[in-house]
């Protein structure tokens, strides 16, 4: 640490509930594998909040004062003696793990492994839109789903954070899109590429649908439970709703999974964001001050698609 200070918004505890408070705190400084950003924009995860790494330390100890906000775009201000293929100056955005700060501050210390060369096409504020919900489609859909051309794949919540890309990435991949939506949104997750779309508050999927290979799963609960029945013999569910952790369910254990930063596939999204291949979303942008009405969901325009996203600096 060094004596200057950057200003922060930290999270606290009030009867129980959490909330953000702005704090000024010492500017990090990186160690030997360290990489420190300056953050010029972070995306809103609101139940972030709430969630065991903000609360607990990896090792399960109480943990105070955690910052948010774990996918961010911005710029290198310095690095440890250990790191190569970055430079002072140089655009990145990436994902941090959830059990050490965020970015919703003047600066945030990562790591090579968790950052790629920012997208050039993109500004900062929708750089820091796509880390989070694109790997977890990507390590979701290619990784553990394997899908491949000609596979019928349901995406739940097809405007979502996830989902957004979610169904982009499957129809760049030759399958035929299934989504479920809100009916404001049908038309805006077709031209994504979904060739179907059922509006979720009128129709039960389960009614319309059936035999297909692949469900990926935002949702949870009901959702994910009524979802077994439309997939086909040897058909693949994934799911990366919070509750999938601690079901006594088998079958919701092994279709769990935690999204990880990996430079590789930001690197690759990337190529893919610049290429217009993939498009991402900002919904609404607040200042850093103003980050607690981001994470309440007060910020939040409810007719549009995209996430909110905190500007920390221009």
């Amino acid at each position: 640490m060094t004596g200057k200070l950057m200003k922060a918004m930290e999270v606290r505890k009030a009867d129980k509930v959490s909330m953000l408070v702005a704090v000024e705190i010492p500017e990090p400084q990186p160690q030997d594998n360290e990489v420190l950003i300056r953050i010029r924009a972070a995306g809103v995860t609101p139940t972030e909040l709430g969630w065991y790494p903000t609360s607990h330390t990896e090792a399960g100890e109480p943990r105070t004062g955690a910052v948010p906000g774990h996918e961010f775009s911005g710029v290198v201000a310095a690095f440890g003696k250990s790191v190569s293929g970055f430079e002072t100056g140089q655009e990145v955005y990436g994902m941090n793990d959830w059990f050490v700060d965020g970015a919703t501050a003047e600066f945030c210390l990562t790591e090579p492994g968790r950052i790629a060369t920012k997208p050039v096409s993109l500004t900062h504020t929708a750089a820091a839109t796509v880390p989070i919900g694109a790997l977890t489609a990507w390590q979701g859909l290619l990784e553990r789903a394997r899908i491949r051309s000609g596979e019928q794949v349901l995406v739940h919540g097809g405007a979502g954070a996830v989902g957004v890309f979610a169904v982009r990435l499957a129809n760049l991949h030759g399958a035929y899109v299934i989504a479920t939506a809100a009916a404001r949104d049908i038309d805006f997750v077709k031209r994504l590429g979904a060739g179907r779309v059922i509006d979720y508050q009128k129709s039960r999927f389960e009614d319309e649908i059936a035999g297909v290979d692949v469900v990926f799963d935002s949702v949870g609960g009901e959702t994910l439970d009524r979802s077994w029945s439309v997939l086909k013999p040897g058909g693949r569910m994934i799911t990366i709703a919070s509750g999938g952790s601690g079901s006594k369910d088998q079958r919701v254990k092994d279709a769990f999974f935690i999204v990880e930063p990996r430079h590789e596939q930001l690197a690759a999204i990337a190529l893919l964001l610049d290429a217009g291949k993939l498009k991402t979303f900002a919904n609404t942008v607040v200042p850093l001050e103003k980050a607690a009405m981001a994470y309440s969901g007060a910020a939040r325009e409810r007719a549009l698609p995209g996430k909110v996203v905190v500007a920390v600096s221009s």
